[in-house]
């Protein structure tokens, strides 16, 4: 069996009068307790140069490496399935055109669709991305899409802010619908957001996505799409099923907040009286 090697992000440190330590690929440091093992031969282990199933304690260390996630895996990445390349992107060509090139890199086979027909043709995933707000009822249809078992992911810009919603598979995953009632409830200005969001609104000098903020936008989207298309794990405290980004488009800083489905409201019943 060839040798497990760190995981990409995770590195080892000598640290003079301490030992061994390792470096996360959240950038944290730990200490690696070596005990009766050789750190050389730990080091050697870890980079893939060292033999394996010569020293217990050596097997020990590695073993717990591998636990906590720090060694790569032995499987090579996934390929973009054939059965999931098909990807429907709709919306403003800022966004589309940068995310249609991420995703043809990572495997998929984007095109263009028609916003009356989001799963004209049967696609394995649509995508539709708005360089402003969205209108009322424009993504009611699409909201059906993932009880077809069609991928429906989103984004859209609100002034200087966009936001990147979650990928929704399946039914009861959240919706666009589900993010607007979220949103509403978490802000004290409800009335303005809602407001905000049916217009009219008037502004001066028009807010423009620069390209690195679009391309910023196109890789969180390519990113999500990709691993849920080979089943790669996601990082992050929140799954990009129930995870809602915000990008500040003034230093494009990214921020994430986990939502939920809202559930149905059961029917009123009617009176007996």
């Amino acid at each position: 069996m060839p040798p497990r090697q760190l995981a990409p992000g995770v590195e080892m440190v000598d640290v003079p009068g301490r030992g061994l330590a390792v470096r996360t690929a959240d950038g944290e440091f730990l200490t690696v307790r070596t005990a009766a093992a050789d750190p050389d031969s730990l080091l050697a282990r870890l980079s893939g140069a060292g033999p394996t199933g010569s020293d217990p304690e050596l097997d020990r260390i590695v073993a717990a490496f591998a636990s906590a996630g720090y060694l790569a895996d032995e499987q090579p990445p996934a390929a973009w399935p054939a059965r999931l390349r098909d990807v429907t992107l709709l919306g403003d060509p800022v966004l589309t055109e940068p995310l249609a090139d991420r995703l043809r890199a990572a495997g998929a086979e984007p095109r263009r669709g028609t916003p009356a027909e989001p799963a004209a043709g049967r696609p394995a995933a649509v995508v539709w991305c708005l360089d402003g707000p969205v209108p009322e009822g424009l993504w009611d249809a699409a909201d059906l899409l993932p009880r077809q078992h069609i991928a429906w992911l989103r984004c859209h810009r609100e002034g200087l802010q966009a936001y990147l919603e979650p990928l929704a598979t399946g039914p009861g995953d959240v919706t666009s619908a589900h993010v607007r009632a979220r949103r509403l409830a978490a802000t004290p200005a409800h009335r303005e957001l809602a407001a905000y969001w049916t217009g009219p609104r008037t502004s001066g000098v028009p807010a423009r996505l620069t390209p690195p903020a679009a391309g910023l936008i196109a890789a969180l989207l390519a990113d999500d799409l990709t691993r849920w298309a080979t089943g790669a794990p996601g990082p992050g405290p929140f799954p990009a099923r129930r995870r809602l980004r915000r990008v500040d488009l003034r230093d494009l800083t990214v921020t994430e907040h986990p939502v939920l489905p809202v559930p149905e409201v059961a029917a009123t019943p009617a009176s007996t009286r």
